[in-house]
């Protein structure tokens, strides 16, 4: 019964990577609003060593359609900007000598409908490596067969797998309804 359990804890592990994976991608969508972790993918040399922005500077919303980043060294704000303007975020800095301000721009119709398209793409993905995960932990189930497990043990952690399948999909169809309302709400 160990082996069964095996094939469950396996297939949750991948599912929560995939539920991960599409919480990461969500993040880095802009949604018109401000939100520190679309600068997480930015990095700058800091003495010598690529740091991510928030290693370098504290960064803030103030309101929803700014973000604030103070560096914790003045000599920085350069630095800073250029890693902005060569990233992928597509926002002009705004640099006053202390602190460097990005504002979100209000999203038009249509580049809200290209977003939830977007989202609608990244939570489909999820889904198949979720239905990937029950796949994998069936097939390896059925072979198990072959090993001596019980039929009726297999069934039952066949349909263990199918419910921790049903879940997961669920939490994916969820976060991409908050997501897509995020997006639509002007």
């Amino acid at each position: 019964m160990a082996d069964v359990e095996s094939f469950y804890k396996n297939a949750q592990t991948k599912m929560d990577g995939a539920l991960s994976h599409l919480d990461d991608a969500f993040a880095h969508i802009r949604a018109g609003k401000a939100n520190v972790r679309i600068l997480e993918p930015i990095h700058l040399d800091y003495y010598g060593s690529m740091t991510p922005l928030s290693g370098v500077a504290n960064i803030t919303t103030p309101d929803a359609r700014t973000i604030a980043i103070q560096p914790w060294e003045k000599k920085m704000l350069p630095a800073i900007e250029k890693a902005i303007l060569a990233s992928e975020i597509g926002i002009t800095p705004e640099n006053n000598g202390e602190i460097i301000r990005l504002s979100i721009p209000p999203l038009t119709e249509d580049r809200r409908k290209q977003l939830v398209k977007q989202v609608k793409a990244e939570a489909e993905n999820a889904k198949v490596a979720v239905r990937n995960a029950r796949r994998d932990a069936i097939d390896g189930l059925k072979k198990e067969i072959k090993n001596g497990l019980a039929e009726d043990a297999e069934k039952d952690a066949e349909d263990k797998v199918q419910k921790l399948h049903d879940k997961y999909i669920k939490m994916v169809d969820d976060a991409f309804a908050v997501k897509e309302k995020e997006i639509m709400t002007v």
